[in-house]
């Protein structure tokens, strides 16, 4: 049987300035007619790289070196731009990682989805309106009639990956690549996107190329992984397999770091008083006409304290309130009822003093969004030093607390990985001193394998100073790893507050169930 995909001894470089840098070394890949491969690695692989030169779509500085990638049984490196112009969209199908860059702002849904049908299916416009209303509809989306004449900022992120998956679906095609589809989603509409996934190929027979830099997640949708670390292949086995009886170091490493819940990383409990706590705590959100002119609430009457060295975890899906809490906590967001602070009870922003705001840091998801790319490190953590009365000979002190040289604070944010620009906003925030950190999905945007040092490193802090966390994330397992007690946020309120022992029980909300339903476990 003559493969969809055959990737044979692929080599990929990039011209820069510093010299070649090579990408993609010597690949070597074969997708069966529908079956989907996971490709899993960390960022800067070449993952994305693979999927950009399958889609000929490549950046002017690339130079194929060797091999050859068939569609197939065609060689696509050999076709003119008239015949690549062809296979894109109609042959292979591509789904982006964010629904939100994937759509042009300016059109409605339904001229997207119509254009991309009439280009490849040759459909008059009228004809591909309503073919484009039934491919809404196969995907489950609500009303797709009037979906079709919105924009996409009046849809939610679940409802846009919807519209790109139904579009790619409806052009019938061969090939799907989905690069890290459900990464800027939360994990019940991730899981909702993954099912729909699962039945929409059960019902046309289209391979898959899946990314992905989780392997729990990749272990549930593909039946063939191939791992690959800068540039290489390292292994490919059964999915199954690949979590039971990994070969080489890197994949070992890679499933080492997948949160397990029943693998706990703190084992003692939290003591001493409490060092904060939200008393009927309400946020409203400006006035929306579709809701009457009433308030949009993101948080109503919410209770709950931590105490010294606890690490309590939020969770949610997206719009459940976990941030709004964020932002009341470290007055980024006014809000009703109060936050008790040493007995004092906080009723604004207002009354949060210097020793709140020294108390109290936050710790964000993106660091390219809170560190000031015009500064070098060294003055990003000497400013919290200043206004909190520490000395500036701390300094080295602080970047060697989160692993990272002395010489870093000559650096700029532009030159750090991600994970390296995450340790600054964390030695940040650790330079006042703080009784409390609140870090909100901080761990999101990493690598597995990045992700569980972020965590290692802030336990080793907690350890050290005493520290209590707000632990907001989308991820469950690891949470359950982490957390002493998990807060359930759904639609503003606080739907259980309980131990993570007691996750497990009857007793949970039927909302925190479909949480942990939801939520990748390894296969294997």
């Amino acid at each position: 049987m003559i493969p969809i995909l055959d990737i044979d001894g692929y080599t990929l470089e990039y011209r820069t300035r510093a010299g070649a840098v090579r990408v993609l070394d010597e690949v070597s890949l074969q997708i069966a007619p529908g079956q989907v491969l996971g490709l899993v690695g960390e960022s800067g692989s070449g993952k994305s790289s693979l999927a950009w030169a399958v889609m000929r779509h490549l950046p002017g500085n690339a130079q194929e070196l060797s091999g050859a990638i068939r569609l197939d049984g065609e060689d696509l490196r050999s076709m003119g731009a008239r015949q690549l112009e062809a296979v894109r969209g109609r042959r292979i199908g591509m789904v982006f990682q964010d629904p939100a860059t994937s759509l042009n702002p300016t059109l409605s849904l339904g001229r997207q989805v119509a254009e991309v049908l009439a280009r490849h299916r040759g459909m008059s416009a009228a004809a591909a309106w309503q073919a484009g209303i039934e491919a809404l509809r196969h995907v489950d989306l609500r009303d797709p009639a009037a979906l079709m004449r919105r924009y996409p900022h009046e849809v939610s992120g679940g409802e846009k990956q919807r519209v790109i998956i139904a579009t790619a679906f409806a052009c019938r095609p061969e090939l799907i690549i989905f690069d890290e589809p459900t990464t800027a989603l939360d994990v019940i509409t991730g899981a909702r996107i993954l099912e729909l996934f699962r039945r929409l190929r059960e019902e046309t027979g289209v391979a898959g190329l899946y990314i992905s830099h989780d392997l729990a997640l990749v272990s549930r949708v593909a039946e063939r992984v191939a791992v690959i670390r800068r540039g290489q292949v390292v292994e490919q086995a059964d999915a199954r397999r690949i979590f039971r009886a990994p070969t080489h170091d890197y994949t070992r490493a890679l499933v080492q770091a997948v949160p397990r819940p029943e693998r706990r990383l703190v084992t003692d409990g939290p003591g001493g008083p409490t060092v904060l706590a939200a008393r009927g705590l309400g946020v409203a959100y400006g006035r929306a006409r579709l809701f009457g002119g009433k308030p949009v609430m993101g948080a109503r009457g919410v209770d709950l304290e931590l105490r010294r060295g606890e690490i309590l975890g939020v969770v949610g899906e997206s719009g459940s309130g976990k941030s709004t809490l964020a932002r009341a906590f470290s007055g980024l967001a006014r809000f009703t009822g109060a936050v008790v602070f040493e007995g004092r009870a906080l009723a604004s922003p207002r009354q949060m003093d210097r020793a709140y705001r020294r108390a109290v840091q936050i710790v964000f998801q993106h660091p390219d969004a809170s560190l000031n790319p015009r500064h070098r490190v060294g003055a990003l953590l000497a400013r919290p030093l200043r206004l909190y009365g520490g000395a500036m000979a701390e300094l080295p002190r602080l970047l060697e607390q989160v692993r990272l040289p002395p010489d870093y604070a000559r650096r700029y944010p532009h030159q750090l990985s991600g994970g390296e620009k995450q340790r600054v906003a964390i030695a940040r925030a650790f330079a006042a001193k703080p009784a409390l950190v609140i870090c909100d999905e901080i761990t999101a945007p990493l690598d597995v394998s990045v992700q569980a040092a972020v965590v290692e490193l802030l336990l080793e802090l907690r350890r050290r100073h005493g520290t209590a966390y707000l632990f907001i994330t989308h991820d469950l397992s690891l949470v359950r790893q982490i957390a002493h007690r998990i807060a359930v946020m759904r639609r503003g309120e606080l739907v259980d507050l309980l131990s993570v022992d007691a996750l497990g029980s009857e007793a949970v909300h039927p909302y925190t169930r479909e949480l942990i339903a939801a939520s990748p476990t390894p296969v294997g």
